[in-house]
């Protein structure tokens, strides 16, 4: 399988917004092939440190020998909070994410976005008053 052309809908969304994500899938192959697309995601900063990736969401699809198709995967809150053990609750933070769209965890085709609160002002460690 052939992955290209990933876009987000958005690079910058509030921290109860949905990110809405698009990967064409390609089978170059003379016959029918079935396979698991996959999408990891990485929160470069926050109040933990988190996986390098995280499976997110997949999708199994089957392609015809040639066939082309477009994948459409929503990356809602919820699948950006975690559980903080010293808060004793699921948070969520601001960060700059990274998005990887293919068939195995060692995906290559990436994306990033941006998380803030409704104020806009996204602070990252690096740029902190």
């Amino acid at each position: 399988m052939t992955y290209v052309d990933l876009s987000l809908h958005a690079t910058s969304i509030g921290l109860d917004e949905t990110l809405e994500v698009h990967i064409e899938v390609h089978n170059p192959s003379v016959r029918a092939v079935e396979e698991v697309a996959q999408l990891y995601l990485h929160q470069r900063y926050g109040r933990a440190a988190r996986p390098v990736r995280e499976l997110k969401a997949f999708q199994r699809v089957t392609l015809e020998a040639g066939e082309t198709r477009t994948l459409h995967f929503q990356i809602e809150a919820v699948a950006r909070r975690y559980w903080s053990s010293t808060q004793g609750i699921y948070v969520l933070d601001e960060s700059i994410f990274d998005v990887w769209v293919g068939g195995a965890s060692t995906a290559s085709l990436h994306a990033e976005f941006v998380v803030q609160d409704s104020t806009g002002s996204f602070l990252s460690p690096t740029n902190k008053p």
